[in-house]
């Protein structure tokens, strides 16, 4: 991964797991804007969701990791902003997929449900496929 500025955000239910895949990418030399939240206490994934959609959306960063219990919140809410093509993958094949030919922008994980090896598996594999374009980029038009 060249030098990346990446941003992170997560609810209770995935701060661990955010905390974990913050040091991955680190350690693959991004540079992570973490928003948060910054423990275990119950907060609404919505906020942080929105919170990081309004980093990419003002161009400030362009890709993202969001979690939250299941995932699946965290990426209806993502989801809903224009500029965030946000992807709940669950394994290698998802997160490869997700940037192959959805060209997503944020991978959404859930801390609930997400070993952390394959999350970290994951964010290895979406952090360096690149989009392939061709056919795929007329669909991802529709979408932004």
């Amino acid at each position: 991964m060249t030098k990346e500025r990446v941003v992170i955000a997560a609810d209770h239910a995935g701060f661990d797991l955010k905390e974990t895949l913050k040091q991955e990418l680190q350690s693959m030399g991004a540079e992570v804007m973490d928003l948060g939240t910054n423990g275990p206490e119950a907060v609404d994934y919505p906020d942080f969701a929105n919170a990081l959609a309004d980093v990419i959306g003002e161009g400030q960063i362009t890709r993202g990791v969001l979690l939250c219990g299941s995932g699946i919140g965290a990426s209806i809410a993502a989801n809903r902003h224009r500029a965030v093509r946000a992807a709940l993958c669950h394994d290698v094949e998802s997160a490869r997929m997700s940037r192959l030919h959805n060209d997503a922008n944020v991978i959404v994980l859930g801390g609930r449900v997400t070993d952390a090896s394959v999350a970290k598996a994951c964010i290895r594999t979406f952090f360096s496929t690149e989009f392939e374009g061709g056919r795929h980029a007329r669909r991802v038009a529709k979408m932004t």
